[in-house]
């Protein structure tokens, strides 16, 4: 596991008394990174992989969720189009693994571009002929926690997490639209404060990457994001009732989905999900209930959301040209 957000993640599942095994997959550092993780006493038992010796049949088979995190940093020199090729590249390779390894395991990706990648695993699923689309969530956790969390600046309320601020759209920049409207209990924001908390919460990313002056971004406050979606998924699973998240799924596969794509005109698009033992039970519809300054924010989030699903499912159907070497 690199030093991104898989290694705090995986320290974080090993410490959770719901995960009673952890497998770890990576090209790099699994080894000592479970022997480390071995010596943490607690109910999960742990292993780790690496692309040799059928190392991700290994790690992927058997499982029941699987998490991913993967991919690399932004390098400079290197374009963003460059970036999402690799990263493209890497979540397509997984889902293979877990199409032919796990295919009932629900998928919960972390790997930036949500937007896109999420879409390109339901298409890689998809030909596959092992797409649930009730299984395949795409991880907006992180954009819901900076809700919460700075919102409290506001609200001054000690526990920022008893604050549920629904926060739908996609997973960067404009098409993340926080509904403080709906939030509940519900907060009083002065209209002078609304744009800059908003951005604040569409663009954090940037925040930590200024500050961590070009040696990272947000690694460990996206683990723990990760860890919070897996967690609520495994007690959905183990047959806690009421469990709504928000989370990036495609719409037309989930109950109550078909009403907001076609509000929303996208086929995916983070909304609260009800989660139950089988995956995703119910999309629920609050598009329609957004404000006057939310609906505005709503009509940004739509054409770029647009245009990011169709390069992952373009990615798919028409793979890029290797260049010749």
């Amino acid at each position: 596991m690199k030093a991104g957000i898989g290694q705090p993640l995986s320290l974080l599942l090993k410490a959770c008394p719901l995960v009673d095994h952890l497998s770890l997959y990576d090209v790099v550092n699994t080894p000592g990174v479970t022997a480390d993780l071995s010596h943490i006493s607690s109910v999960a038992k742990i292993d780790g992989f690496l692309p040799a010796d059928d190392g991700m049949k290994k790690a992927f088979t058997g499982a029941d969720i699987v998490v991913i995190p993967a991919g690399i940093p932004r390098k400079p020199g290197m374009t963003r189009d460059d970036l999402f090729k690799i990263n493209a590249g890497i979540v397509q390779g997984l889902i293979e693994g877990v199409a032919n390894y796990c295919p009932d395991a629900y998928v919960l990706v972390i790997s930036n571009p949500v937007n896109s990648t999420v879409p390109i695993a339901a298409e890689v699923l998809t030909k596959a002929g092992k797409f649930n689309p009730k299984k395949l969530f795409g991880v907006t956790t992180l954009d819901v926690v900076r809700a919460e969390t700075f919102v409290q600046a506001i609200t001054g309320t000690k526990d920022p997490a008893q604050t549920v601020i629904p926060v739908i759209g996609g997973h960067s920049g404009e098409t993340i639209v926080p509904l403080f409207s709906q939030a509940k209990p519900s907060v009083d924001i002065p209209k002078e404060k609304l744009d800059d908390l908003t951005k604040r919460v569409q663009f954090g990313g940037d925040e930590v990457v200024k500050a961590k002056d070009g040696a990272g971004s947000a690694t460990l406050s996206m683990a723990y994001a990760g860890y919070r979606f897996a967690e609520r998924v495994m007690q959905a699973a183990k047959g806690k009732s009421g469990v709504v998240e928000s989370t990036f799924v495609y719409l037309p596969g989930v109950d109550g989905g078909d009403a907001i794509a076609k509000e929303t005109g996208c086929q995916y698009f983070s909304v609260p999900v009800e989660l139950g033992p089988q995956g995703a039970v119910k999309a629920h519809n609050i598009v329609g209930s957004a404000n006057e300054y939310e609906k505005g924010l709503l009509q940004a989030c739509y054409d770029g959301l647009k245009g990011n699903i169709e390069k992952g499912i373009d990615f798919v159907k028409n793979p890029p040209q290797k260049s010749e070497k």
